[in-house]
């Protein structure tokens, strides 16, 4: 039927009536996931209950495609297990023990808890911390900066800081602004725009961009340029969709992206690749990066990646063949100890191809209208400076300070502190919208036992999760996205979030904000309601604000004018010069940021910690290539689990393995197996799959199971299929970013009874978890550009 016959069919207004339900058209962002903010039709019903959802057609962002996490949400909306109201434990700490409070006493109990540490301990001794950015994002770090008074805002204890965060700083130290593909997803008109040209190849890295959608990116996006012509590039240890339809894939060992980046980049050069015209006008340090790379041949980086020299060769070319090319670039470029590194090298391959900037190439993103709802929002209204001085993790990385922008409390450092009192002890945690121990966490157990000697710790959550039975004693129940007002301020358009519905008392993040803040701050804190505080948002955003917050709700959505070629027209730079926002205002491929802050001013490589090359002694005892992290189309981390539909798609974690592996270790597809390292084992499904290299394994995160007990010692299961068991934590990168999420080593065993009878959740939670040493490591550090160097480069020591 088409739109003149039925002119219903594609409705603009925001809200309508189709019978008995009341549709309302808004945009989605958590809970649940993702990364992403779809416009969607909800359909709710005369008591006000979610009943449908279907993709906004008129929504240009999403053109009315949903994947199924967003498909399936009246299941995870109406959920019966769902947190209802305010509790307050009574039993000990992992007892899952409750009472059934009040708002207002729950309240109470925080202010009278807030209050006496901020006087016995200072302010900085209470953290606020959230999962993975989304809604939240704005919401938990003004409750730590308005609330709390505390410059000491985090990510779920996540090592290295490890997602997007390091592409993000190395980006605004070397050009002042982060990249991404230009899929025309930043103009309302999208590929019918004049000035639009698709990508003629795509070349993806880290990221299986079409289960991921991360960083306000679907992977829809580059299926539709395929669609229009352009070619893929795919560098993965696993054979993807994207993968197979690649014209190279490059089967590379995890964790050695860095190198295959550094070789690309000599080919290029050597064979007189690169845009002569662009890197003398946008580029800095092309002579240092050319002498840098010299001695990283295709054969040098064959030898570390297990990439065939010839493919790296044609992938190169291929790659700077492309007017334009761009990159699409995911978290497994951040969960290398090299990471910044590594996202310095494909920048600088980037640049001297002359992509940045350019239509179909790899444009700026920043948030719409300029208006930054995410980390800093409040930390420099609320925290005065000789409080930001005492964020955790300043005197780490002169890095970290530099990317202060941030406003994170570093990670690591943070976990340390903990353990340690130094420099200050930590007596509180505010966790909103994440379960570390269950996904966010590197070395779980070992965060397991941290988080243990809070003082008073409070969950927000639209689910009991493990990490709320082990250590809450108020857990409070958060609004899905429904449930909600809000702005979606990431990257471009701003969109609102518009709330249909309602679920017993849980709050929105925004009205728990005001909530919290009003009864802490409340000389200070002037919004009385999320309306308020989204029009505050609004007025702190713009000098001239486009729209009150009323009004983009009946406009949904709002695009500001993004012209190309911002860098040639001053768009870029505070003085409104011509350039990037660097200190040379050029693409710096040599740094002097980083020079000015003491680390490595050009891309280089860094062997993995735990490898076959810098490891060997380990290698023996554990012969497996471990990769994890990987997205599943059913779950978003450790979301999803309770949903009967997920799990019926989805039921066990999954570790995928070449036939030839399962056979040589005696398992077979469906076979439970432990898989063990020097920190922990935990429990998967083997999966057979031909898509994987005989020597590497692919596990899966944010395992837990909510069908099983909930007190300890089971925790749900938590550290049961925990892959987190094995990772590491500390162990990072020279600035401080970065970490080994994805390349470290491994061995496994089929489950028996025998080896079964003691299950990690019970060994983590009532026999003092995994015994091992902890490996130290020298303040040492070599970075250099040769393969000879480069493997003997790091000491490791028990």
């Amino acid at each position: 039927m088409s739109f003149t016959e039925n002119p219903d069919l594609y409705r603009r207004e925001w809200r309508w009536q189709e019978g008995d339900l009341t549709v309302t058209r808004t945009c989605h962002w958590s809970a649940p996931g993702c990364h992403d903010s779809c416009g969607v039709l909800l359909y709710t019903d005369k008591e006000g209950k979610l009943v449908k959802i279907e993709g906004d057609p008129n929504q240009t962002y999403n053109n009315g495609t949903l994947c199924m996490r967003c498909l399936n949400m009246v299941e995870a909306v109406n959920h019966p297990d769902r947190l209802k109201y305010p509790l307050k434990r009574t039993g000990k700490r992992g007892d899952n023990r409750w009472d059934r409070i009040s708002w207002d006493e729950a309240l109470d109990i925080i202010e009278e808890n807030v209050r006496r540490i901020q006087k016995e301990y200072g302010p900085e001794s209470i953290v606020g911390m959230m999962g993975t950015g989304r809604n939240c994002n704005w919401a938990v770090p003004l409750i730590t900066y308005a609330g709390f008074g505390s410059p000491n805002f985090a990510l779920g204890f996540l090592a290295g800081d490890s997602c997007m965060l390091p592409r993000a700083a190395i980006s605004a130290a070397v050009m002042g602004d982060l990249t991404v593909v230009d899929a025309a997803q930043f103009r309302p008109d999208r590929y019918d725009n004049p000035e639009y040209h698709r990508p003629d190849y795509i070349f993806m890295v880290g990221n299986n961009a079409l289960k991921s959608n991360g960083d306000g990116f679907l992977g829809h996006w580059i299926v539709e340029l395929m669609k229009m012509g352009t070619k893929l590039i795919v560098s993965d240890p696993q054979l993807t969709w994207f993968a197979s339809k690649a014209e190279i894939w490059m089967q590379i060992r995890p964790g050695t992206d860095g190198a295959l980046a550094l070789a690309m980049i000599n080919v290029i050069i050597n064979e007189d690749l690169y845009d002569h015209e662009y890197v003398e006008k946008w580029c800095y340090g092309f002579d240092e990066l050319a002498e840098s790379v010299e001695n990283w041949t295709p054969e040098d980086a064959e030898k570390v990646t297990w990439v065939a020299a010839d493919k790296i060769r044609e992938a190169a070319r291929l790659f700077a063949s492309g007017n334009p090319s761009a990159i699409q670039w995911g978290v497994a470029v951040d969960m290398n100890v090299n990471g910044i590194a590594q996202a310095h090298a494909w920048i600088a391959m980037n640049a001297i191809c002359g992509n940045i900037e350019k239509p179909g190439g790899n444009i700026v993103a920043r948030d719409a209208y300029g208006m930054v709802l995410s980390y800093p929002y409040g930390y420099d209204q609320y925290v005065p400076a000789d409080m930001q001085a005492k964020r955790i993790g300043l005197d780490f990385s002169p890095l970290h300070r530099f990317a202060a922008g941030a406003a994170t409390a570093h990670g690591d450092s943070l976990l340390q502190t903990i353990e340690t009192g130094k420099p200050y002890p930590i007596k509180m945690i505010w966790f909103q919208s994440t379960n570390p121990i269950a996904n966010m966490a590197g070395e779980a157990p070992r965060v397991y036992d941290a988080i243990n000697k809070m003082d008073f710790v409070v969950v927000v959550d639209v689910f009991m999760t493990p990490t709320a039975v082990a250590f809450a004693d108020i857990v409070l129940p958060a609004a899905m996205s429904c449930e909600r007002n809000s702005i979606r301020g990431w990257w471009t358009p701003s969109r609102a979030i518009t709330k249909c519905s309602s679920y017993y008392e849980a709050k929105s993040d925004e009205d728990i904000v005001v909530a919290v803040c009003s009864r802490l701050n409340p000389e200070n804190f002037k919004p009385r309601s999320d309306i308020d505080l989204l029009n505050e948002a609004i007025e702190n955003g713009f000098d001239d604000p486009p729209f009150t917050y009323s009004e983009l709700t009946e406009m949904v959505d709002s695009w500001p004018e993004r012209p190309y070629f911002m860098h040639e027209k001053g768009l870029l730079r505070s003085d409104g010069q011509p350039g990037f926002n660097s200190p040379t205002g050029k693409i710096e491929l040599y740094s002097l940021v980083l020079e000015a802050l003491g680390d490595p001013a050009l891309p280089y490589y860094e062997e993995p910690p735990e490898s076959p090359y810098s490891r060997p002694d380990l290698y023996e005892e554990y012969p497996l290539v471990l990769t994890t992290g990987h997205r599943s189309y059913e779950f978003f981390h450790s979301e999803h689990r309770q949903q009967p539909t997920m799990r019926e798609f989805h039921p066990w974690p999954l570790v995928d393995m070449h036939p030839d592996t399962a056979k040589r270790y005696g398992v077979k597809d469906g076979d439970w197996v432990w898989i063990e390292n020097i920190r922990g084992r935990c429990r998967q499904v083997v999966h057979e799959t031909a898509t994987m290299d005989p020597r590497v394994i692919n596990a899966e995160h944010g395992w837990w199971f909510p069908e099983q007990d909930a007190a300890e010692p089971s925790l749900f299961g938590v550290f049961d299929s925990n892959i987190n068991n094995l990772t590491n934590q500390c162990v990072t990168g020279p600035t401080g970013y970065g970490a080994p999420y994805k390349s470290q080593l491994c061995k496994i065993y089929k489950c028996t009874d025998e080896n079964s009878k003691v299950m990690p959740s019970k060994q983590v939670t009532e026999l003092g978890g995994f015994e091992y040493e902890r490996i130290q490591y020298s303040d040492e550090a070599v970075h250099a550009n040769t393969n000879e160097e480069l493997l003997g480069g790091r000491k490791y020591v028990y």
